[in-house]
């Protein structure tokens, strides 16, 4: 089990999202407030604190929200997860994932451009909304045991 670390928005998109208290996430639809939301499939963006802390080695001044993400998670293996895979965040949330990775804008962003890497392309999680609710940092974070039909 795995912590929200923090949680971020923006009204734009392209735009770095800024870490705020808590999200509002609705069925079928994202963050409200966020502008990555509506029905499709990218609903919510997911990242590894750890795998920021790695990039902050290069760049100590990142702040959360630089990568455009929207719920940075410690102590979860995201590179774990599949696509169909299924997250409940504080027992009532749940998130499934629907992409892992995805390319930066403009043939790189201003984090590759520095360092030669970015994190997203290969670790970014992409997940929609399955069930609604609050989410703050400091929630607890799991992935869903599936149960096996037929056993």
């Amino acid at each position: 089990m795995g912590r929200v670390e923090a949680v971020c928005v923006s009204d734009k998109k392209g735009m770095v999202k800024k870490e705020v208290p808590e999200i509002i996430l609705k069925e079928n639809w994202g963050i409200e407030g966020d502008a990555h939301a509506g029905d499709w499939h990218r609903q919510v963006s997911l990242l590894a604190g750890e795998s920021i802390d790695a990039v902050k080695e290069k760049m100590p001044h990142l702040k959360h929200g630089v990568f455009a993400e929207n719920i940075v998670i410690r102590g979860l293996e995201l590179t774990a997860l599949a696509i169909g895979d299924r997250l409940v965040i504080d027992g009532q949330v749940v998130l499934e994932v629907t992409q892992i990775g995805k390319e930066c804008h403009n043939a790189g962003c201003a984090i590759k451009k520095a360092t030669g890497d970015c994190i997203m392309p290969k670790e970014g999680i992409f997940a929609k909304v399955v069930h609604g609710g609050v989410v703050k940092a400091g929630f607890a974070i799991a992935r869903e045991e599936r149960s096996l039909a037929g056993s």
